[in-house]
């Protein structure tokens, strides 16, 4: 990811939930099948973006993640929330439609 191409994603109507991740991260692992359900059950209603942060560490330190699983929720290029950690499922997806009633 460069940063143009990033901008690119988060230029969007449709909420972007970005999930920053490592492969040596356990937590990581088991966010990602919460991740999943999230994207199954909204459907159209969310994009989705999951961005290695060892092999994209530039982006990683602008947006400054500092620990990992993150995840955030962009919409129209702007930050509308973020949090470090495994996330529940339901929160995750209240904060989308909260997010995408703006």
């Amino acid at each position: 990811f460069n940063s143009m191409k990033f901008n690119d994603i988060i230029e969007s109507d449709t909420p972007v939930l970005i999930d920053f991740y490592a492969d040596w991260c356990g937590p990581c692992h088991a966010l990602a099948p919460i991740i999943q359900e999230v994207k199954n059950e909204m459907g159209e209603k969310v994009k989705v973006v999951k961005i290695d942060v060892d092999r994209n560490e530039a982006l990683a330190q602008k947006l400054q993640i500092m620990s990992i699983p993150t995840i955030a929720i962009f919409r129209n290029g702007k930050l509308e929330w973020r949090a470090a950690g495994v996330q529940q499922k339901q929160t995750i997806i209240h904060k989308i439609e909260e997010i995408a009633a703006l």
